[in-house]
């Protein structure tokens, strides 16, 4: 397998986060999203350490990148369904990948 092929194998698509709420069962700080990509792949949920750059009410209609075709891992008896995308920062705290400008959901990352 060359490398294009390889990372075509990995589906990164767009969602809106559509809940969010604490996950104070998690080892790490963390929030429990919910994510609507929309069509064919509708809504999944994911664990996410993002408490030191976001509020729960401020991710309520943002849209994110994830990888939707890894197959689920349960945290803290949780089943995170996605892997939500992001780098950290200079403090090592996640910044969320997103699209500077709105785009319809279950787009996928090429």
């Amino acid at each position: 397998m060359d490398t294009l092929e390889a990372f075509s194998a990995v589906d990164i698509r767009v969602g809106t986060i559509v809940a969010a709420e604490p996950f104070p069962e998690a080892r790490k700080p963390a929030y429990k999203l919910t994510v609507d990509f929309g069509g064919e792949i509708g809504v999944k949920r994911s664990s996410v350490q993002i408490t030191v750059r976001y509020q729960i009410d401020e991710l309520i209609g943002k849209q994110v990148m994830a990888v939707v075709n890894f197959p689920p891992k349960r945290i803290a008896g949780f089943p995170s369904e996605i892997l939500v995308l992001g780098v950290p920062d200079e403090a090592d705290n996640v910044v969320l990948i997103r699209p500077d400008f709105p785009v319809p959901d279950s787009g996928r990352l090429y």
